[in-house]
């Protein structure tokens, strides 16, 4: 079952590069804060970092001015995930995770079966505006569109 406004954030591992490999708790990343966590299919995918991505680095700054913080997602390692940040110029503070194995992305309902392109199971396109812990918002994108999911969309949809 897809996850919806009112329910809790799921409590599993997600990780990043940090002087190494570190686990990062959900209960961490999501409770006392407001969050955003967008994922996206794939890092180095076309639209994720041609405009999903991006457009979290352009309005970054208007996230963290309403006390928000935001946090990129995808089912690859979080060597893959380092890299691409570095690649996008993803600035301080915005974290980039990796959901390595999908577990997490199973536990919110939205994994895909990308099999036909040679991915697997991975995450579909979406975001998530929560509240210490608590899901506030849930934006995700039809197949194959970009529009919900984007930093423009879910700014103008954060009262």
């Amino acid at each position: 079952m897809t996850i919806q406004v009112g329910d809790r954030m799921p409590e599993l591992p997600l990780q990043h590069i940090n002087d190494g490999i570190q686990i990062v708790d959900t209960r961490t990343l999501f409770d006392g804060k407001k969050v955003v966590l967008f994922a996206v299919p794939g890092a180095f995918t076309p639209t994720c970092s041609e405009r999903h991505l991006p457009s979290f680095v352009e309005h970054f700054a208007e996230f963290r001015e309403k006390g928000i913080e935001v946090a990129c997602m995808a089912v690859n390692d979080p060597f893959v995930m380092q890299a691409w940040g570095e690649s996008q110029h993803v600035p301080d503070g915005l974290r980039m995770l990796a959901d390595g194995n999908g577990e997490f992305t199973r536990a919110l309902g939205l994994e895909m079966d990308a099999s036909a392109y040679g991915m697997g199971t991975r995450s579909k396109r979406f975001a998530i505006y929560a509240e210490d812990g608590v899901v506030r918002q849930v934006h995700v994108e039809a197949p194959g569109e970009f529009r919900v999911s984007s930093a423009e969309y879910v700014l103008s949809q954060i009262p």
